[in-house]
């Protein structure tokens, strides 16, 4: 009985896995692309009222997405003449007050975090776009930024590259 049902189980996930076809475990659909480019993000956030600059932030961003294409597709990353391309700019990168407490100072902080994309698929036809993304991270007041920052960005990161590749890649 044991030997059926793995059998049953190794045919199912045949099944599955080859009705797949160009779809990744990831849910990432590339079609015919086999190369994808990412150039560095500009940093233009100090261009926004009221956001800061955070030296590496545009390297560090721009590592997070090439990092997640690379993980959740067979794609290849390549330096020119990608089949995809991924271009834009970090546009806000702000610290704003959230709650206040009773004497009317701040109890927790927002670090925010914006980018604007330019999508171009050169292998399918109507897909290309232009988006801004966005997410935040809230911290104690108290909490000097440079502490929680490493934390932060992993989490914004996470967010922000996952958001982009699911409006590029993912086609449900």
């Amino acid at each position: 009985m044991h030997k059926f049902k793995n059998s049953i189980l190794v045919v199912v996930l045949t099944v599955l896995v080859s009705g797949c076809g160009v779809y990744n475990f990831t849910g990432g659909d590339v079609g015919t692309a086999e190369t994808f480019e990412i150039p560095y993000f500009q940093n233009y956030a100090t261009q926004s009222p009221g956001s800061v600059f955070a030296p590496g932030l545009d390297r560090d961003f721009t590592l997070a997405l090439q990092d997640r294409i690379l993980n959740q597709t067979s794609l290849q990353l390549t330096s020119s003449n990608g089949d995809l391309l991924y271009e834009g700019e970090i546009v806000e990168y702000r610290i704003s007050p959230m709650t206040a407490t009773a004497q009317q100072r701040a109890a927790q902080n927002r670090l925010s975090m914006a980018v604007k994309v330019r999508f171009y698929n050169k292998t399918k036809e109507d897909a290309d776009f232009e988006q801004r993304f966005s997410f935040f991270y809230d911290y104690d007041a108290n909490v000097q930024l440079t502490s929680i920052q490493a934390e932060a960005h992993e989490i914004i990161f996470e967010r922000i590259t996952q958001d982009i590749f699911n409006a590029s890649l993912a086609d449900w």
